[in-house]
């Protein structure tokens, strides 16, 4: 008798920063973590944008709280798949950042059919081996086995932002008044490195100056750390930035000829909320 194996899903959380366009191209779907406002409640780009979130904080001072996808969220948006013969692969942020992983692996163990992968990382970064496991799907791999690759690519992935100013830090709990104070001052602008182990955050480099230039010193710092960078693509994600200084990026990334396709991507409210406005990051992958 022939077994044939089933079909296979991709899905991931609203926090791998993919565009439409690139969710398309790739047959990903998402679904949204939570942003609430208030007594409001929203969900992540589908009914509040981060331009929204900005107005909201320099009319009130105060950023919106996010929460993780729950568990009945899951097992609602999973059921109806798997009843109609699919394995789901689902791409989660970093356990380190939200609890959507942890909720995700308890619908994964009610339903069965399900293998979530804790990508140990955030925005694009995660949005990186979604794009892995969409072209594993492509070759006719298996559910389980393309959760078991993808979760052996978490430590060759990398994220990185270089944040403007630190007035969301600092609502946010993650920086002191003064600490913000003085960095504004003094023009500070730090890198926050994503650790690849759990999706925890640290501060690394902090770059003192224009954002023009930081950004120009910032890629460079960062296609100089690693000695075997993968060069199928990689990400420039920000979280709203002027057209011309975003083209500048990409066209300095794109003449050190690192990259074969560089992507572009704008953070979520749920990244956005918690970085603020004209924070940008390189994102990419290392070979083994």
């Amino acid at each position: 008798m022939i077994i044939l194996s089933r079909k296979v899903f991709l899905s991931a959380d609203s926090t791998c920063d993919l565009t439409r366009e690139q969710k398309e191209r790739f047959n990903v779907t998402t679904y949204p973590l939570h942003i609430t406002i208030g007594r409001t409640c929203y969900d992540d780009g589908v009914n509040i944008t981060p331009d929204e979130i900005y107005s909201n904080f320099k009319t009130t001072g105060t950023l919106p709280k996010t929460s993780a996808v729950n568990v009945q969220e899951y097992v609602d948006a999973f059921t109806p798949l798997i009843e109609q013969g699919y394995d789901i692969v689902h791409i989660n942020i970093g356990s380190a950042l939200s609890a959507s992983h942890k909720n995700c692996c308890i619908a994964a163990k009610q339903l069965g059919h399900v293998y979530p992968v804790d990508s140990a990382n955030l925005s694009a970064a995660t949005g990186l081996l979604v794009l892995e496991a969409a072209e594993m799907i492509e070759q006719g791999l298996i559910a389980e086995e393309i959760a078991e690759k993808i979760k052996a690519m978490t430590t060759r992935t990398h994220g990185s932002f270089i944040v403007d100013r630190l007035d969301y830090l600092r609502a946010g709990g993650r920086c002191s008044t003064i600490t913000m104070l003085g960095a504004n001052l003094l023009s500070l602008k730090p890198c926050i490195e994503v650790n690849n182990k759990d999706g925890s955050m640290t501060v690394g480099k902090k770059y003192r100056g224009k954002l023009e230039k930081v950004l120009m010193q910032y890629i460079d710092d960062k296609i100089s750390q690693y000695e075997s960078i993968e060069p199928k693509r990689a990400f420039i994600t920000h979280s709203g930035i002027a057209s011309e200084r975003l083209k500048l990026v990409y066209d300095y990334l794109e003449s050190k000829k690192v990259f074969d396709e560089i992507l572009v991507s704008r953070a979520g409210c749920t990244i956005s909320s918690h970085c603020g406005p004209n924070t940008l990051g390189l994102l990419f992958m290392t070979e083994n």
